[in-house]
């Protein structure tokens, strides 16, 4: 038997499942992915196409200075679809790659719609499948679906996600805005509103006392922290967000020749940079409180949003009772996850865990791999990811994403925090190369 006989269901067409099904097609594998969208939309997705984000800088750093560059850069040594789509509809941002959205989606879906190997499914999947399947159903799982998994895996776990309002660039005030990144560094990307002292008092107290969407009887609030609401956040502390999102160090504001007492970012969410993100403003304030409230920062007096600022209830499983370091079902027949559900927060740690899960299914069921179990060099970012969704030790299971604590420490110390990162990136590149070139 051929790998073209063997027929793998990947159910989900986020980034987790686009990955998986690419990387068994490419292996010469049939692939039949399900989606449920244009038939059915999760609460906090729009766009028809595959591989939707939420927002444009959702790749985070592209530096091997950091761990979410080291990831990039090992995702690209292992054949990813979408960083070879984002690297050719990106957009300004720094340091950062960040994409067109509508744009990275269209050509994904056309990329895999195109492909031979693969087989599109529209509709709700209501069953859970026994073998030979990938479920990359996300954080927004249908809730027929999540009730399947629940049945036949156990331990659901949940957690709240929130996105920032988008805002058109026309409605920003310039007079008051200036551009620059911080220090000065990589151009000027961002749009930057400064705030004096009593400009963010005020701000500051509507935002605290701003109302919230309230939370439905069943739901208990559990934020990860890497997505907390910046009303939540600021109520920690007075200072709370001006030592967070807020915070005005690199920065001088040009009207005053001072540094801001405060300071708000704007990043742009499309190519042709029309719109504009508020960075690190994830909310679940009402829409109305949100007009309010955030047209109190200067230069967004007459902001015109396109799009509110949202919070919803992501799923994730208790992996480590459940899977393994591949990402398989413990005890079934084939059957693996991939993607946020399973624990790896971010949009690249979901899409490297469908590479992952899709290589692991194709050394399991490939005609000459012999079932032989893929492990991934523990020096590595994606081997570090595996090994935390699948540690037995980790009590209070919570979704994590890429950092280089995970990674083990090099022989010989390095002080200098860039220049350690590094050598942890080129050690972990390395690694990955030597396993890529024996079995891969």
């Amino acid at each position: 038997m051929n790998n073209e006989q063997v027929i793998i269901q990947v159910i989900g067409a986020g980034l987790a499942g686009v990955e998986a099904a690419w990387t068994l097609a490419r292996k010469g594998f049939r692939v039949r992915l399900h989606e449920m969208k244009p038939a059915k939309f999760s609460p906090a997705h729009k766009h028809s196409g595959f591989a939707e984000l939420v927002c444009s800088n959702s790749l985070k750093a592209d530096g091997l200075a950091s761990a979410a560059g080291l990831l990039k850069a090992e995702m690209r040594l292992l054949g990813s679809l979408i960083l070879e789509v984002a690297d050719t509809v990106k957009v300004s941002a720094g340091g950062a790659l960040a994409v067109d959205r509508a744009a990275f989606s269209n050509e994904i879906t056309r990329r895999i719609k195109s492909n031979s190997n693969i087989e599109i499914v529209t509709g709700e999947v209501c069953n859970f499948p026994q073998k030979n399947a990938i479920i990359a159903t996300g954080p927004l799982t249908s809730d027929t679906f999540a009730a399947e998994i629940e049945k036949n895996c156990g331990g659901f776990l949940n957690f709240y996600d929130a996105a920032a309002p988008i805002i058109t660039l026309e409605s920003v005030n310039l007079n008051k805005a200036f551009w620059g990144n911080r220090y000065g560094k990589n151009g000027a990307d961002y749009l930057n509103c400064p705030m004096n002292k009593d400009e963010y008092e005020t701000f500051y107290n509507a935002l605290i006392n701003a109302e919230t969407v309230p939370l439905k009887a069943f739901e208990t609030l559990q934020v990860y922290e890497g997505c907390m609401p910046v009303e939540i956040l600021a109520k920690r502390g007075a200072d709370s967000v001006r030592y967070g999102c807020m915070k005005p160090v690199g920065f001088t504001d040009p009207a005053t020749g001072k540094r801001p007492y405060a300071l708000v970012q704007l990043r742009a969410e499309n190519s042709s940079g029309t719109l504009f993100n508020i960075v690190g403003f994830q909310t679940n304030l009402k829409f109305g409180e949100q007009e309010r409230v955030f047209r109190l920062i200067p230069g967004l007096e007459n902001a015109e949003f396109t799009r509110f600022g949202v919070m919803h209830r992501n799923t994730f499983l208790d992996s480590p009772r459940i899977l393994d370091s591949s990402f398989r079902l413990k005890g079934s027949e084939n059957v693996y996850f991939a993607g946020q559900i399973t624990g790896t927060e971010g949009y690249c740690e979901s899409a490297a865990g469908g590479i992952i899960a899709g290589l692991a299914m194709s050394k399991m069921s490939s005609c000459d791999s012999k079932n032989q179990k893929l492990e991934l060099p523990q020096t590595t970012m994606t081997g570090a990811l595996s090994r935390y969704i699948s540690d037995e030790s980790v009590k209070n299971f919570q979704p994590l994403g890429a950092n280089m604590g995970l990674l083990p420490p090099l022989e010989a110390k390095i002080k200098d925090k860039r220049e350690r990162y590094e050598a942890l990136s080129e050690r972990a590149l390395r690694d990955l190369r030597d396993l890529k070139e024996v079995k891969l």
